[in-house]
């Protein structure tokens, strides 16, 4: 642990004394003093400040075969982010070939001539975070960070993907790539309002334009996909000269250059691909289209196409519409959500790509509300906002908030990179950044008004989404028209260098963790990391969702969200200006165990955003108006639940599991039930907050680039003299027994999805304050990481699924284990029974094998750096080490006593707390479909409604 001296003297000097123990009791004075505090002005740093607070520093060269390189170096730990972006994307794709850049992406993963069988398996073993690649209409990305001495090790094996792929691509290889990708689109379509991308591209977009279809594809060109189309997709573009690669962290050029000229240098120049041209066009009259799904509200659209990201308007377009639906105190937001209240929700946006863009509005309508008015009164304030611009004051809040993510998003050397690699392949600048940073900074309103009036003045495509029947889905082919081997030409492998080992990589340096007490009390976690200037704070309430009594579910979570809707000095949109101003971002929410208030916020206002933050937690306003709009958007959020597969399942299991008298008995959604929702007043919210929000239930927890001294003076002014009130704190009552476990399946009926969701469990025979480590090693080879034992058989084996995962859902109770699988309908039974055959396997008669428990051994402790990279994931890890009875320094424990673990001490881990008899099955999907598979399996089947 890193040690770094505080002076005793330097707090007492800061701030009051340190109370070492509560010390409620205050003096009116203290009261008032407070009240005045936080009914102050707050001032905000200019946006200038801000914007010279970022800065990423990089150099580039290129080596003989066009591959582009750039280089950010960055030791605050020993990470490198490796970063790859290949100049196409789907807009690339001709006519009959839709999804082919996503589907080539998936088949980069499948292993290289040098480097045979999956890629992610071998770089598990590597420990990279943030390993990943994606596609898009422009691009197709790569990219992992790993520790510093498995950077040559990622370099070959990235290389090798480049450079001498194609050997590995075989017909096999496709078809089951094919299939995993079919699942992928079935899992997205399967959500509601899934199909809304697909009519919005082909309604701004005329037949041939580049972007009028969608990145995942059509299941009839994916079908259609050939060995040798997609070879040749390869050979078109991905050669080097078609790449930018950014590393970026605990590197140097001179360090970059050798390594990329040592496993690039030798890959040959591929075709020069022009990205498509794509002009911006214009319909030529309003298009209205109207489309019904399984959705619990309706959903009004506009959509306008636009100019691309390189356009000088993109920055005075995106400002036009945080002010119009973006922002929290949005125009949309004041007059259709807190104003007459007849949405419950909006949103506006700007997707800027690289030749065109897309200009969305986006209104919830309210239940019961004449979804027509609503579109009358949708379209008033945009074109009041057209007509008459926006203000001064409106513009910098966004500017402020906009540059304050990008400070937050560089913290990580990923993000860096990702920064760098756009702006090099779209604008062959990797400083083009800055030229955003400095258009949002000085963009003026009357830039905004011309924009919106030139782009948003054209015909718009106008659709509505109405609850209703889904029309026909259109599914694959049985038998996929590629899935045809025809003969190819055999691929040429080339021999190349052994590949690199992997270095010692270094055991973990967690910052260090300081205490103190503010003078009530209150106890304050702190680290210190000064990678950018930002401070996080989070305020813990011992409650959660678990503090719902077993008659009120809801109120807890309902109680949170009226916070955030006013105090007894500013409303909600005043609160959210409030915000805005300062860069700062105020989020309450709670999880099953924990209710917390998080405060993100450039330091240089940190003292005006712990003052606002306080005004939120101490003086809620508990308004009838706020808490009516309030309760009405829950109750449209519960319907729109119960269209969701995922959380319909999520509030089903948990009550067969625990039984309704567990404060963990309740949906993990944490929302509640119509009635109890509908039977609450503001009075019994009132009562929940004194009852758990309140400053002998709360510790605070910072990461910060000030020192604790500095920070826990800021924080006494806020919350130093905030006392409790007179009734009873809070208490969970966790005594009653669970019910015995009854091994079945719970079939609920969801009409018309493409996808079944399996969600099974149990609630183990362990606790979240027990030491897990074991256990949860052993079960990333059954159940969590990529290569687990059920993902490999059910995505990268048979192709069913797009991903399933089965693990340990932490709490500080009894921990539930969790399995979701989501699954092509057609195959959900089999897939319940290869399930089972995987679980009994491991836990019966193949557990851990030598090679898998060095996989995971090495993975898990070569990642831990990167885990630990922002001030976000040191936070929550401060969080959890509290909620979790941890030591302080307990990252730092984990690889010497993970490295120490054998077999045969994982299996007896899971074996000791997995029982698949004790797991209850629920199945979300079309029963029509499902239930002839579940009834072959020979388990009771019992039938629940959605709830």
């Amino acid at each position: 642990m890193r040690l770094r001296a505080v002076s005793i003297a330097a707090l007492i000097a800061a701030a009051p004394a340190l109370a070492v123990a509560p010390a409620w009791a205050q003096a009116p004075a203290a009261l008032a003093s407070a009240s005045a505090v936080q009914t102050q002005e707050l001032p905000a740093a200019p946006v200038a400040e801000l914007v010279a607070e970022v800065d990423i520093p990089w150099s580039r060269f290129q080596l003989d075969n066009g591959l582009t390189v750039i280089v950010h170096e960055d030791r605050k730990a020993p990470v490198v982010a490796v970063s790859i972006w290949y100049n196409v994307g789907s807009k690339d794709e001709p006519a009959g070939s839709t999804g082919f850049a996503h589907l080539f992406e998936h088949l980069m993963f499948g292993g290289s001539e040098n480097a045979p069988g999956s890629y992610l398996g071998r770089m598990r073993a590597l420990g990279p975070t943030n390993l990943n690649g994606t596609t898009w209409f422009d691009r197709t990305n790569y990219f992992q960070t790993v520790p510093t001495p498995a950077l040559e090790q990622a370099l070959f094996l990235e290389s090798d993907r480049m450079g001498y792929l194609l050997g590995e691509v075989g017909q096999e290889v496709l078809d089951l790539q094919r299939g995993v990708v079919q699942n992928e689109k079935r899992q997205g379509d399967n959500q509601p309002y899934g199909l809304f991308q697909y009519a919005r591209l082909e309604a701004l977009f005329p037949e041939g334009h580049p972007y009028r279809h969608s990145t995942i594809g059509s299941m009839a060109d994916l079908d259609a996909a050939s060995l040798e189309t997609v070879r040749n997709w390869f050979r078109d573009n991905y050669g080097p000269n078609n790449a930018v690669l950014v590393l970026s962290g605990d590197i140097d050029e001179a360090t970059a250059r050798t390594m990329t000229e040592r496993y690039f240098g030798a890959i040959p120049r591929g075709p020069v691909n022009e990205p498509a041209q794509a002009d911006v066009p214009t319909l030529s009259e309003p298009v209205n289209i109207v489309m019904r799904d399984r959705v619990a509200n309706t959903r009004l659209t506009r959509n306008w196409a636009v100019p691309g990201m390189l356009s000088e308007e993109a920055v005075p377009l995106s400002v036009g519409a945080a002010i119009l639906g973006g922002l929290a105190s949005s125009r949309l937001d004041n007059a259709l959500v807190r104003g007459d209240e007849t949405a419950v929700s909006v949103s506006a946006f700007l997707q800027a790509f690289h030749r065109v863009g897309m200009f969305g509005v986006t209104v919830n309508v309210k239940p019961g509300e004449d979804a027509a008015e609503v579109s009358a009164q949708m379209d008033a304030v945009l074109n009041d906002l057209i007509q008459n611009g926006p203000t001064e004051e409106e513009v910098a809040r966004v500017a402020t908030g906009y540059v304050a993510g990008v400070l937050q998003s560089l913290e990580q050397v990923n993000g860096k990179a990702s920064t760098l690699a756009e702006g090099q392949l779209y604008a062959g600048d990797p400083n083009h950044y800055r030229r955003e940073l400095e258009a949002y900074a000085s963009v003026t309103p009357a830039q905004v008004q011309a924009a919106m009036q030139r782009w948003l003045t054209r015909p718009v495509a106008s659709i509505t989404i109405e609850p209703g029947e889904r029309e026909a889905y259109v599914e694959a082919a049985a038998t996929p028209s590629g899935a045809t081997p025809v003969p190819a030409e055999p691929i040429q492998r080339v021999e190349r260098m052994p590949m690199p080992e992997i270095g010692q990589v270094e055991d973990l340096d967690f910052p260090s963790v300081e205490r103190a007490r503010l003078s009530n009390g209150i106890e304050v976690v702190y680290a210190q990391v000064d990678t950018v200037p930002v401070t996080r704070v989070s305020v813990s309430f011992d409650a959660g969702y678990a503090a719902d009594r077993s008659d009120r579910l809801g109120a807890h979570s309902l109680m949170l969200s009226l916070l955030e809707e006013g105090t007894r000095t500013r409303d909600a949109n005043a609160l959210a200006e409030a915000q805005e101003r300062l860069g700062a971002s105020i989020n309450i929410g709670a999880s099953m165990d924990r209710s917390t208030a998080n405060l993100s916020t450039p330091t240089a206002n940190l003292g005006s955003s712990l003052t606002l933050l306080a005004d939120v937690l101490r003086n809620p306003a508990m308004d009838a108006d706020a808490f009516e709009r309030v309760r009405a958007q829950r109750l449209t959020g519960i319907a729109g639940e119960r269209t969701q597969p995922a959380a319909i399942a999520a509030r089903a299991l948990p009550p067969l599991l625990y039984g309704t008298d567990s404060p963990y008995g309740r949906g993990f959604t944490g929302t509640g039930d119509e009635a109890t929702i509908r039977a609450l007043s503001v009075a019994d919210l009132a009562s929940e907050h004194a009852t758990w929000l309140r400053p002998d239930n709360a510790t605070v927890y910072v990461v910060s680039d000030r020192p604790l001294a500095e920070v826990r003076a800021e924080l006494d002014r806020a919350f130093g003299d905030w006392t409790p009130p007179a009734a009873a704190r809070g208490q969970k009552n966790f005594g009653a027994a669970l019910p015995t476990p009854q091994p079945r399946i719970v079939l609920i009926d969801r009409p018309q999805s493409p996808q079944s969701l399996i969600y099974a469990g149990q609630v183990l025979p362990v606790s979240g304050t027990e030491d897990l480590l074991t256990m949860n090693v052993a079960n990333s080879i059954l159940g969590t990481d990529f290569l687990s034992r059920i993902n490999s058989d059910l995505r990268e084996t048979k192709g069913w699924s797009y991903g399933v995962r089965g693990g340990p859902t932490l709490v500080e109770g009894r921990v539930p284990y969790f399995i979701n699988a989501p699954v092509q309908a057609n195959r959900t039974g089999e897939s319940i029974q290869a399930l089972m055959a995987q679980y009994d396997r491991f836990l019966d008669v193949e557990g851990v094998t030598q090679a898998e428990r060095d996989r995971a051994v090495n993975g898990n402790t070569r990642s831990l750096a990167g885990q630990y990279e922002t001030s976000f994931q040191i936070l929550n890890t401060l969080i959890s080490n509290d909620l979790y009875n941890r030591p302080d320094d307990y990252p730092e424990t984990v690889a010497s006593r993970t490295r120490a673990l054998t077999p045969a001490d994982m299996d007896a881990a899971a074996r000791a707390a997995i029982d698949p008899d004790r797991f209850v099955w629920v199945v979300v999907g079309d029963a029509s479909v499902v239930r002839p598979q579940l009834e072959a399996l020979g388990m009771p089947i019992e039938e629940l409604p959605i709830r």
